[in-house]
């Protein structure tokens, strides 16, 4: 018994800490694998990626073309729409040349083709029903006898915008009208109210001359009587005229303080003399019809003033249009031959 070796207290926790220290030893060798196997997958990953990446693009650069185009330049430069505009603007002034809006481009059409000699285009508004009546009771053709005036070459048409709130009962009236009389124009995209009145002549003369094929095209404010005859008259006696603008010509004072009549916003434009130039009385514009192509072609960049006949005024100044001033068509004359009065 004496030789068998006792072992003490001590001995077995020093024989114990090896086994105590091994533990954590080989959880950190197994997290250190984890950690390799999941960096090397991501590694791997990613080389993929780039290899697939790379072969793209290097499919994508053999199909470019080494040298760009003219049409690529454009589309880097972000010029198509400016190229589309200029195009536009040249078939424009192409159409514009063969249609006759430049004197040294005029086509003449005689009256065997169908031309009408004249659209005459009567302002009036949502309120002007009784005064649109009167005028068919007196000197403007109705029905059967509108018609024929037509089949003289003559069309006249009452001209009114859409209103401010499209589709209410203001437009329905005068849709409703319209189907009775036939004897309206309906500028869809004008808004018939007072700030947006001095638009309203671009608006007529454009749409006119879109729907008609007239030499002439007449406006004819809504406050006056016309002697049909006499008018009618006085342009036949005016046919192929080319360039021909003809009112009752006159001029006068810009008025720049705000709030009284007749005010022009842009009055400094007018010189220190503050007077308006040349230019047909608003109650009755008569414009050839290479004029009023003029206006249609351009409308989308003529400046309009506070007062129609001033913006008529402004647009024949810049081109070449003849100038006719007849006092017959001064409204508030005294001769006895003139074709309008006021009412």
């Amino acid at each position: 018994m004496e030789g068998l070796h006792t072992t003490t207290k001590s001995e077995r926790r020093w024989r114990s800490k090896p086994l105590q220290t091994s533990k954590p030893s080989i959880l950190m060798a197994f997290f250190s694998c984890v950690a390799w196997l999941y960096v090397a997958g991501r590694l791997w990953q990613d080389a993929e990626n780039r290899t697939v990446l790379a072969n793209l693009l290097k499919k994508n650069l053999g199909q470019r073309p080494k040298v760009l185009s003219v049409e690529d330049k454009l589309a880097v430069l972000g010029c198509k729409d400016l190229e589309r505009r200029i195009v536009e603007a040249e078939m424009d002034l192409t159409l514009a040349k063969s249609q006759g809006y430049l004197k040294n481009h005029l086509q003449q059409k005689v009256s065997s083709s169908g031309q009408l000699l004249a659209v005459i285009g009567v302002y009036t508004g949502f309120g002007s029903h009784l005064n649109r009546n009167m005028f068919r009771g007196s000197w403007m053709p109705k029905g059967d006898a509108l018609r024929k005036l037509e089949e003289r070459g003559v069309v006249i048409r009452f001209v009114i915008g859409r209103s401010p709130n499209q589709g209410d009962s203001l437009d329905r009236n005068i849709d409703k009208e319209s189907r009775s009389t036939k004897d309206f124009l309906i500028l869809e995209g004008h808004e018939e109210a007072q700030e947006e009145l001095t638009k309203k002549v671009k608006f007529f003369f454009s749409t006119a001359v879109q729907n008609w094929d007239a030499e002439f095209y007449v406006k004819v404010d809504d406050n006056i009587n016309l002697d049909l005859e006499g008018l009618i008259g006085l342009l036949e006696h005016r046919r192929a005229q080319d360039g021909a603008y003809i009112g009752c010509m006159k001029s006068g004072d810009v008025i720049s303080e705000e709030g009284k009549a007749w005010y022009e916003p842009d009055w400094w434009k007018f010189g220190d003399q503050k007077s308006y130039f040349r230019h047909a009385g608003s109650s009755l514009i008569i414009l050839s019809k290479n004029l009023a192509q003029y206006i249609n072609i351009n409308s989308a960049s003529l400046k309009t003033y506070a007062h129609d006949d001033v913006s008529v005024g402004s647009w024949m100044m810049g081109i070449q249009a003849t100038y006719i001033d007849d006092n017959r068509l001064c409204c508030g004359s005294i001769r006895q031959d003139k074709v309008c009065s006021l009412t």
